[in-house]
């Protein structure tokens, strides 16, 4: 038999992940799992603190979601949604979500990824502004350090400068803004409230410098996921709107991530005040047991997109898989999860244990500032608590400090130096005293082989 590490290797690119140094490390190779936990080929035991990629939202093996699957796949395992087909847990789907949806939307748009609702969405805003006769208005903007997928369009809305780099990335007309992060870009004495002005400000001045009758939309997450959970200044979105308005710009909250719960509210736009004209989401979903995504739509724009299917002749656009009926039927079983076992509340009640317990973490000498809200968390590690000097990048900090925390069973994420925590959410308040526990240990393991290395803490 083959060894599983080295076929791997052989065979397998994995994304995100430095491809020269897989071939030395190889994988991790995960067997099975069960609620919070994951399990490793050779019988270890984590706490997954992150829930896979910010998706497993009801955990491992959840059996409601398995029977809903089986179901499905023995009634109709599939069937295209093309030339006005349909299915039933489609059907049912569209309606839910626009039952739960922030704000008033019209329509659902189903698609397998949150990269690709992200695609969609880009798609539909150029259509939209030819439709209404405004054909130079097709810029979009989005923010440094935003994540919105790897597809071509969505990597070029991302603003991650390793996504770019090599694929010629980004494409024409997309704009990058600041990232909004107080602890980093805040001036000395300047308070949140005046630091989001300032960031207002410059959004403003640049859709001025660009032709506010180019700009098409701006895309924004509620919350920076993958950027290091950044959560905006106070009034950021509230000023932001005004300024939307202002220019006849369109909002577009990606709540691939934010959605469902993570950030204590149903929605991250209801929790930093977004009133968007679309929605994306994805991830939890259908807590990742089954590819979905869906795009949400304001009225007005569904008008548009109507109107040019009377001028064309058809709508064209869509996937093979979208509406897909297992993914949705799974996607419908998820939700009623969520409704059914209050599990909302539940991750009001136990994430302060989470916010609260990094947050002890302030004072110590690797951490620079723990942020975030409901179960999705950043904690930043620099080199110079003062002047907030990051380390190098080759020391790879955050990775180390993740290292340790895997060693004692929580498997954490290092993007950068800063440690992400999205864990599922149906994670106790004893097993978040435990990963809190473990990344107090791993902070200290660290900085005791710094010291080893008489690297200049402070």
């Amino acid at each position: 038999m083959n060894d599983p590490h080295q076929q791997d290797i052989a065979s397998h690119i994995h994304p995100q992940s430095n491809l020269n140094n897989h071939e030395h490390t190889g994988p991790m190779i995960m067997s099975h799992g069960e609620g919070v936990h994951v399990f490793d080929h050779a019988g270890n035991k984590y706490i997954d603190a992150v829930a896979g990629l910010w998706c497993a939202s009801l955990g491992y093996s959840d059996q409601a979601l398995i029977d809903a699957a089986t179901r499905q796949l023995k009634q109709l395992p599939y069937f295209q949604t093309s030339a006005s087909k349909s299915n039933e847990p489609a059907i049912e789907l569209a309606s839910r979500l626009l039952a739960m949806a922030p704000v008033p939307m019209s329509k659902v748009l189903f698609q397998n990824s949150g990269s690709e609702a992200i695609d969609t969405a880009m798609k539909l805003v150029w259509y939209y502004q030819n439709i209404r006769g405004k054909p130079m208005k097709k810029k979009i903007i989005s923010r440094r350090q935003g994540y919105h997928g790897t597809s071509v369009a969505a990597a070029s809305l991302t603003g991650l400068a390793g996504m770019h780099k090599h694929f010629d990335l980004p494409i024409a007309g997309i704009i990058h803004v600041d990232c909004p992060h107080y602890y980093r870009s805040g001036n000395k004495g300047e308070t949140e409230l005046e630091y989001a002005s300032r960031c207002i400000s410059a959004i403003e001045q640049e859709i001025i410098e660009q032709g506010a009758e180019t700009i098409a939309a701006f895309f924004a997450e509620p919350i920076m996921g993958t950027g290091g959970v950044i959560v905006p200044p106070q009034s950021y979105f509230e000023k932001l709107h005004g300024v939307l308005k202002k220019y006849d710009i369109l909002l577009v909250a990606d709540e691939v991530i934010c959605g469902f719960g993570r950030t204590g509210s149903t929605w991250g736009s209801q929790t930093v005040g977004m009133v968007p004209d679309m929605i994306t989401c994805a991830k939890a979903l259908s807590s990742a047991y089954m590819p979905i995504s869906a795009l949400m739509i304001s009225d007005d724009i569904y008008q548009k997109l109507k109107s040019g299917s009377d001028d064309v002749g058809v709508f064209g656009h869509g996937y093979t898989y979208s509406g897909h009926p297992v993914c949705a039927a799974v996607a419908l079983e998820t939700l009623k999860q969520y409704e059914n076992r209050n599990l909302f509340e539940h991750i009001r009640v136990v994430a302060p244990g989470l916010q609260e317990g990094l947050r002890e973490f302030r004072d110590h000498p690797l951490v620079g500032e723990v942020r975030g809200v409901g179960l999705m968390a950043g904690l930043e590690l620099v080199q110079d608590k003062a002047t907030k000097q990051s380390f190098d990048p080759a020391l790879k900090m955050g990775a180390r400090v993740a290292a340790h925390a895997e060693t004692k069973g929580v498997i954490v994420r290092a993007l950068g130096d800063t440690l992400v925590f999205a864990p599922p959410f149906i994670i106790t308040e004893s097993q978040i005293v435990e990963v809190v526990q473990v990344i107090g240990q791993a902070l200290d393991d660290t900085l005791h082989e710094l010291t080893g290395d008489q690297l200049k803490i402070s």
